[in-house]
């Protein structure tokens, strides 16, 4: 079935009241992307903070009505919701529907990240250099939750962990991913030789995608998920954090009492100039902190003192 569809460019502070008269005047779906980035895969933020919405300073919203909705009509209802925002740039489209998840799964290739870590669709044959003994493969859907391997924080993250696997560090221990998203952090510490690994994640279809994931690559009972507020306190000698700079700083604390007395951290989704102030408030409990850059992205990673 096709959908009329309307998309417009809000600051962040906006996007709630927007979000809301569209729902109010019957949109079907509301999506929310990047207004900076032109690149599907590259949106800034793929794995949204424990306890907070991924937004970014402008925002390119995307909104489906019905296909025979009026778009006049429309814009009325909507102006009279909320007359105090600005509707003139609202732009209106046709478009057909498809399967978007699957689509954009038929684009996405096979990755790999550091010696032997692969990513590979659910769908898509291995490559012969996948198809190895020594080759930790990830079977990915990412469903609806984020985080593919596609995005510089991922990737950086997941470097990161093949790196610990090569230095024998990952072999037999718990790890925790927080903001885990499609759980594709976990799995790969898992297929790196990680005993056991905890995922949290704010978003329930987080948790849904993350099981689905594990049971997809045959780990599922070495892998559990909760919510924040599930969350069960305890210290890992691993622990990864792939969410936002403003959630890392606001959780620093929580994350270093995660970290075991000499175990390790990865932080990242921090763009590229923000790493001062988080290396200052993370040195208060970590040493030998160290950032790495791809792209605009970096990640910090230090061990717990």
């Amino acid at each position: 079935m096709p959908y009329l569809e309307l998309t417009l460019r809000c600051r962040e502070s906006e996007q709630p009241r927007y979000e809301n008269a569209l729902e109010d005047v019957g949109a079907l779906a509301v999506t929310l992307l990047d207004a900076d980035v032109d690149t599907p895969n590259e949106h800034a933020i793929l794995e949204p903070g424990v306890g907070e919405t991924p937004l970014w300073g402008e925002i390119a919203l995307t909104a489906l009505f019905p296909f025979d909705a009026d778009a006049l009509v429309l814009l009325a209802a909507l102006e009279s919701f909320d007359p105090g925002l600005d509707w003139s740039n609202a732009a209106f489209r046709k478009v057909e529907d498809q399967d978007w998840e699957r689509a954009w799964m038929d684009q996405y290739e096979p990755l790999r990240f550091g010696a032997r870590t692969w990513i590979v669709p659910w769908n898509h044959d291995l490559p012969a250099e996948a198809d190895t003994p020594e080759a930790a493969v990830v079977r990915l859907d990412p469903g609806l939750a984020f985080g593919s391997g596609t995005h510089p924080t991922t990737s950086l993250c997941l470097q990161w962990l093949d790196a610990l696997a090569t230095e024998g560090v990952l072999q037999g221990v718990t790890v925790l991913d927080f903001g885990c998203g499609s759980g594709i952090l976990a799995l790969g510490a898992l297929k790196l030789g990680a005993a056991h690994a905890v995922g949290v994640d704010n978003d329930p279809q987080a948790v849904i995608a993350t099981h689905d994931n594990a049971e997809r690559n045959g780990v599922a009972d070495k892998l559990d998920v909760f919510l924040p507020q599930d969350e069960p306190v305890a210290t890992y000698p691993i622990v990864v954090a792939n969410i936002l700079a403003s959630a890392l700083d606001a959780l620093a604390e929580t994350l270093a009492a995660r970290v075991a007395p000499g175990g390790r951290i990865a932080l990242s989704g921090i763009l590229a100039g923000q790493e001062d102030a988080l290396l200052e408030r993370y040195g208060a409990w970590f040493d030998a902190l160290a950032v790495a850059q791809e792209g605009d992205w970096v990640r910090i990673d230090g061990i717990r003192a």
